[in-house]
Order: C-alpha cells, then structure tokens, then sequence
C-alpha cells in the first residue's frame, strides 16, 4: 500500500468519472480535507473535460472545502508507471462504471458510487446550484462513512462489502451495479 506518516498509513484514493469536472473533482476535495492527513485524494476521468465546472468551484469554495489546484485530467495519468499506487478506486458515475478501465498497479480495492451528474442539471441557476449542493451532501456522506471504517482491522472481503454498501446510500444512481 502507499505511504506511512506518525498517523499510521496513508491510503492513495482514486475518483473516476467520464467528464471529471464536477462529480469525481468534489470527492477529491472531501476527502483532502475530511480524510485528516489518513488519505490522499485523486480524481480523473476517462473523456475529461479539460475544465472544471465553475458550480464545482462555487461549491466548494462556498463550504470552506479546498478548490485551488483542481484540474480535470484523464486516467490514464495514474496508470502511467510512475504514477501513485492506488489503494481505492471509486467510480462516482454510470458511465465511467461501464467502461473498461486501466489495469491499476497494486490491485486497489474498487466499488461504484454513482450519483446524477450535477453539471447536467437543467433549469433556473438556484435549481443548478441546489444540484451541485445535493451531490455535494451525497459525496460527503458517502467519504464520512469510507473515513469512519477502521479499514486496517477488516478482512478484504468485509472491506469490500462495507465499500458497496456505501455507494448504495442516498443518492445511488445505480443500486446493482458493484464494479468499477
């Protein structure tokens, strides 16, 4: 696995989605600032944007959650030899679930946690703005629960189990679907 401080190891944490600019770059700030120095966050996506939504901004900068330095890039960034070993990866959207995703390093845990992409949110601004808030609130949920499981103590397959159990939680877009 991937580094150790006087915490105890840190774990690397890899969100995937297909546009990585709103969805997969918000779980990447929760889990910076949430994660306490236990994890270290990534996030990329298989067709990036190229640009962050500015609601992902907005977003975060509006509930104190780190924005500066995000940046939509592609996965294969991390399945490049000199890239961080990966001890999690989360899909965060349908789509990117689907497809067939690089061959990790190191073998990382995976599970889907997919949720409605808020950049595809039609309507009045504040409706935009309350669905850029309501996939906040999924995502926070989702990463407080990953942060409170004492991940050293479980078994791989309890781990793996506890993980899908989250991407079922409020919010889940596809219930069934438990690979990445």
């Amino acid at each position: 696995m991937s580094d150790t401080t006087s915490l105890g190891h840190i774990y690397n944490v890899l969100f995937l989605c297909t546009g990585n600019s709103a969805r997969s770059l918000m779980a990447e700030s929760i889990l910076a600032k949430d994660g306490h120095g236990r994890f270290r966050a990534f996030s990329a996506g298989s067709q990036p944007r190229g640009s962050v939504h500015p609601l992902t901004l907005t977003t975060l900068r509006s509930l104190d959650y780190p924005a500066d330095g995000l940046r939509s890039k592609g996965w294969d960034e991390f399945a490049a030899p000199d890239a961080p070993v990966m001890d999690f990866v989360f899909t965060v959207c349908d789509s990117a679930a689907g497809e067939t995703c690089p061959v990790w390093p190191g073998q990382p845990m995976t599970a889907h946690w997919g949720i409605e992409d808020p950049a595809a949110a039609e309507g009045t601004e504040i409706e935009k703005e309350a669905a850029f808030a309501r996939t906040f609130r999924y995502l926070k949920n989702r990463i407080s629960a990953f942060t409170a499981l004492p991940i050293r103590s479980l078994d791989t397959l309890t781990l793996g189990a506890r993980l899908h159990e989250i991407g079922r939680g409020e919010g889940a877009t596809s219930p069934r679907r438990d690979v990445a």
